[in-house]
């Protein structure tokens, strides 16, 4: 165990908070012997890719920072394959890991930053494709008991950038490792959503295979989105904003040429990022902290921000939007 220890190195944003108590842990009998010697009043706080959240004051609790790696194949068939990844394994690392085997269903999620384990939490997603289209099962350790839990596609609760364990289920389960349903050649290929044709007809590629389109997503991502390891920041901080019919009317006479897209008969989502740039904020900063130059979804720490500082800019950003188009637009990263 390590004590009052810099969790800078471990979240994207970059921001320097310490930690009361931190210890890495590598398997599931770490997990249980790492709580079992918690003291019970003292706080836990787990710890896995550092990429969903933002820290705005130092933490005052036991640490435990996530390692568990591993994959494994579960079944396979003619047509598809289960695969499990352990919880700390690299997101990116593993969607290429899948394309190398010709396993298709997550190349449209290339690029996402973040770890195997955070994934299900709030139901990643990117260009028409989100977790809980390719999702079987994760494993899971109930803090309270130590048991291990296996919980379901339905019994997630996957919602838009939402799962049981934002909510109900929120600071009460370790998940440990999480299983895939993949598909073998012929691939359904999904590029309709965004840019993705645009980018594979730059390519001059007509009949994508699922590695053309992971490569069109990671170019499209390169060219907007931020480094961590250059500008700290956490991916995208919003999340689109889903509105009701009638909100919806209202705001396209005012806005006709707004892009959107239309979730149900009654919901529609507007992009948050295209609000954010009308709103005149692309590229908006203050001191270190700010938005993004190049997309105004992402908030940035250009060097030594602290977490107060990018949280004041993203209530500026939440702020400004609702002036001009009378819609609230949520983080989607955890403020901590």
């Amino acid at each position: 165990m390590q004590y009052n220890v810099s969790l800078k190195p471990y979240n994207t944003f970059g921001i320097e908070v310490f930690a009361k108590a931190f210890e890495k842990v590598y398997s599931e009998e770490d997990i249980i012997n790492f709580i079992r010697k918690k003291p019970s009043d003292e706080a836990l706080f787990v710890l896995n890719g550092g990429s969903n959240m933002l820290l705005t004051k130092d933490v005052n609790a036991w640490v435990m920072k996530l390692e568990l790696k591993g994959l494994a194949i579960i079944s396979e068939t003619s047509s598809e394959v289960i695969i499990e990844a352990k919880s700390s394994e690299n997101w990116h690392e593993f969607v290429l890991y899948c394309l190398a085997n010709n396993w298709g269903g997550l190349e449209n999620l290339s690029l996402i930053p973040g770890n195997v384990g955070s994934s299900p939490i709030q139901n990643i997603g990117a260009y028409g494709v989100e977790i809980k289209d390719t999702f079987v099962s994760l494993e899971a350790i109930h803090i309270p008991t130590l048991e291990t839990h296996t919980f379901t596609n339905e019994e997630c609760k996957f919602g838009y950038r939402e799962s049981v364990f934002k909510n109900e289920f929120k600071n009460q389960y370790i998940i440990t490792a999480v299983r895939f349903r993949l598909s073998k050649a012929p691939h359904k290929i999904h590029t309709t959503y965004g840019v993705i044709n645009q980018e594979l007809q730059k390519m001059g590629i007509s009949s994508p295979t699922i590695t053309d389109v992971s490569n069109a997503v990671i170019r499209i991502r390169q060219s907007k989105l931020p480094d961590p390891k250059e500008i700290g920041n956490s991916g995208s901080f919003f999340k689109n904003p889903v509105i009701d019919k009638k909100t919806f009317q209202e705001f396209q006479k005012q806005n006709p040429d707004a892009p959107f897209y239309e979730v149900s008969a009654n919901e529609f989502k507007i992009p948050a990022g295209w609000l954010i740039e009308k709103s005149g904020l692309k590229g908006y900063r203050n001191g270190d902290a700010g938005v993004h130059t190049k997309q105004a979804l992402v908030l940035v720490n250009y060097g030594n921000a602290s977490g107060k500082e990018i949280l004041e800019v993203a209530k500026h950003v939440q702020d400004t939007v609702f002036q001009n188009f009378k819609i609230h637009i949520q983080p989607e990263v955890n403020i901590i």
